[in-house]
């Protein structure tokens, strides 16, 4: 009889998703292990026998974890996002004990799938190294039809909720951390206070955000979108030319004001969990086009896409929902859907002036590639999205193939067909 598999959790997702996962790989017949670095990552773990509380220096960090793998004999790593220094150390050590790694990540097909592959994410994606024609010869073994998204899972004002929680832990809990610090550049308490915000002002940011959507769908003017990312998530500071989101806005409106036509506008539309601080109109005025640049501030992608000429972005996820419309796409960072048959390469200022248009039908093949391997139906943070995700994980985390190579040795899980909820 083989020996069992072992599962070591670093930090997750905010909230329980991690928790329930490990329970059902309990259940299944692994032995899990869950390490903490803050009182965040302890709140929500609810199996206290296999909690292993990491109070140490960040420097100590890899050498203790070197012991655990040793000491428990640890088969499989699990964590979410690839960048934060305690999960790239943690990746260096794994590969360095032959033990497998398995990374979670926002869906590259957000926000109705959540991202699992093994190794990297993003820009440390086996996806980076593939072309079309791989995925193409690939997708000769499946006749399956690509899945429709639900009508939603419901997660942001989770999202917004688990972070405020999470967040809350930290500040007031954390006694027992004191060597902990935090991947981002911002301070816990000023996470706290910007979570809790976007709690409080939802319906205020929701008022605003709808009159200049109005605005703009009646303004009768061709326009461009513009998609901003969170300064401090993983895919801009890692996968980016730009130091700051300022530094990317600017350069933007810079190559719209020379490349334009006259009566075109430019959109730009701000991340959900953005605090609205960013410099949009004192660089439109900069350059000369205030009058033509506006602002949204979160909301659904696509009451804003259905009518935009082009988009513009570092490496936004939501680059893929331009492209599935068929949408010309510029992007500057490392990003998964940065092929050559449907992402532009003109210089940005020639972009706006007139941008190519992406081949649909291999934007699709590549589209239904990831839906067959790497996406998976679900989201971390609703309860419904939680129990769609635990459905079909547990067991591509248990099989000997990655969903890539699942996929060409044929090994790999039907995967479910939801249906639109209208």
């Amino acid at each position: 009889m083989a020996d069992p598999r072992v599962f070591l959790f670093l930090q997750g997702p905010h909230g329980p998703f991690f928790n329930g996962l490990g329970k059902m790989l309990r259940r299944a017949g692994a032995e899990v292990w869950r390490v903490g670095f803050n009182a965040g990552d302890r709140a929500f773990w609810f199996h206290p026998k296999s909690y292993i509380p990491f109070r140490g220096r960040a420097e100590d960090w890899p050498e203790t974890l070197r012991g655990l793998v040793s000491e428990k004999s640890v088969t499989d790593l699990v964590l979410y996002g690839d960048t934060r220094t305690i999960h790239a150390e943690a990746i260096a050590v794994a590969r360095d004990m032959d033990v497998t790694v398995h990374v979670f990540e926002e869906g590259y097909l957000r926000p109705y799938w959540v991202t699992y592959e093994r190794g990297g994410t993003n820009g440390h994606s086996r996806l980076m190294d593939m072309s079309v024609e791989d995925m193409q010869e690939a997708l000769k073994l499946s006749d399956m039809e690509a899945p429709l998204p639900p009508a939603h899972w419901g997660d942001m004002r989770q999202h917004i909720f688990y972070g405020a929680l999470y967040h809350w832990f930290v500040m007031f809990r954390n006694g027992d951390y004191r060597n902990f610090r935090s991947h981002r550049d911002i301070t816990v308490t000023r996470e706290f206070i910007l979570y809790l915000r976007r709690l409080v002002l939802m319906p205020a940011i929701a008022l605003e955000r709808a009159w200049a959507t109005l605005r703009i769908r009646q303004g009768g003017f061709p326009y461009h979108l513009t998609l901003l990312q969170l300064e401090h998530d993983a895919s801009f500071r890692e996968h980016s030319p730009f130091d700051s989101m300022v530094e990317f806005i600017d350069s933007v409106i810079r190559g719209f004001a020379t490349g334009a036509p006259g009566h075109h506008h430019l959109v730009i539309k701000a991340h959900p969990l953005e605090d609205g601080r960013v410099p949009v109109r004192q660089a439109a005025r900069d350059h000369g086009v205030a009058d033509r640049v506006h602002y949204v501030r979160g909301g659904k992608l696509a009451q804003l896409l259905n009518d935009a000429r082009s988009a513009v972005t570092v490496n936004s996820t939501a680059g893929q929902q331009v492209l599935w419309r068929g949408i010309p796409l510029k992007v500057f960072g490392r990003a998964v859907y940065d092929k050559p048959e449907f992402v532009s390469t003109q210089p940005l200022a020639d972009f706006f002036a007139g941008a190519t248009r992406p081949d649909n039908r291999a934007y699709k093949d590549y589209r239904r590639y990831l839906l067959e391997t790497s996406q998976l139906p679900g989201g971390f943070y609703s309860a419904r999205g939680r129990r769609q995700l635990l459905r079909q994980v547990v067991d591509m985390m248990l099989s000997p193939d990655d969903p890539y190579d699942a996929l060409r040795s044929g090994t790999a899980a039907p995967r479910q067909q939801l249906r639109v909820v209208t």
